[in-house]
């Protein structure tokens, strides 16, 4: 996320309360996870084991629980809760607005675009031109939809990243000020849930044509003309190339990528990045014709064990 003007180091310590180490008139451009981040924007890191990621990474500012040598040209914010106080700028430059009506009037529909009784367009939200949205779509806040695109019924666009910390009392989330962005030419089948980005943007190409009860996860990209069909689970962080295809209740961890022209076949497991152009099937993903080659295999076990016996 970017802020709308430019805020000195200084006032981002004032606003969460915290000291910092660097020039005070530095300049903090915006907020983002470490996967997308840019200089001037803030990175936040809590735990040890990923400091050096953090510092080494693209933001300028680190948002870090304990003060440590500063690369040259960059920043430190000093908090003992830095997952606290990203929340607190989450919740100082997004806050979340209650709504008033059905479809917002910041609002933005294009021609010839048709809203279904019962669906609920958030603030700022842009639908393009020849698009439909058919009832009980829910599209929160700041989503993007391009034309031509098709929601069927029950579907949800925006609803917060599964992003949590674990502390004593429970588990503390992490809040979303992110976008889900659809772009030309997508359909999206009912009971269908696209989860916003964290700070950025969740993404759906060009093209693209998802089933119903699908669900894809906060700042995940499905690359252009992909067929994802029903009951797909795709985790956060996930970048999935051009026309890739998901069959049936394909599971996928999060933070991985899936090459272009890949093929999953129903109930594959995806536990780690997958080359293009190949098919998998399994759990975890293996080439499919190297898993079936194995299952022929183990069917031919008793006429081995049948014929080894009748040798002796």
């Amino acid at each position: 996320m970017k802020f709308p003007i430019t805020y000195s180091l200084k006032q981002i310590a004032q606003l969460i309360d915290c000291s910092f180490v660097g020039d005070a008139n530095f300049s903090v451009l915006g907020m983002n996870e470490i996967h997308v981040v840019e200089a001037g924007d803030i990175v936040f890191v809590d735990h040890p084991k990923y400091y050096d990621k953090a510092l080494n990474s693209a933001a300028t500012i680190i948002l870090i629980n304990k003060e440590v040598a500063c690369p040259e040209g960059k920043a430190l914010l000093i908090s003992d809760d830095p997952f606290r106080d990203f929340n607190k700028l989450t919740d100082f430059f997004k806050p979340f607005k209650t709504a008033t009506s059905s479809i917002s009037d910041s609002a933005v529909i294009g021609a010839n675009s048709v809203i279904q009784p019962n669906s609920f367009i958030g603030h700022n939200v842009v639908i393009g031109e020849n698009c439909t949205i058919h009832s009980n779509v829910s599209i929160y806040d700041d989503a993007v939809i391009g034309n031509n695109v098709t929601i069927h019924a029950g579907t949800v666009l925006g609803a917060n990243a599964f992003y949590y910390k674990k502390r004593p009392e429970g588990f503390d989330r992490l809040k979303s000020c992110g976008r889900v962005v659809i772009e030309d030419n997508v359909d999206i089948g009912a009971n269908c849930t696209i989860d916003r980005g964290v700070t950025g943007d969740t993404t759906i190409k060009e093209g693209t044509k998802i089933d119903n009860l699908v669900q894809i996860g906060h700042d995940t990209v499905i690359g252009k003309k992909c067929l994802i069909a029903s009951q797909v689970g795709i985790a956060g962080c996930v970048v999935v190339e051009d026309e890739v295809t998901f069959w049936g209740q394909v599971g996928c961890t999060s933070g991985v990528t899936i090459g272009s022209k890949a093929v999953l076949h129903a109930q594959a497991g995806i536990s780690k990045s997958l080359d293009g152009g190949k098919t998998y099937w399994g759990i975890p993903a293996q080439e499919a014709r190297s898993v079936m080659k194995e299952m022929a295999n183990i069917k031919k076990i008793p006429e081995i064990l049948t014929y080894i016996k009748s040798k002796k």
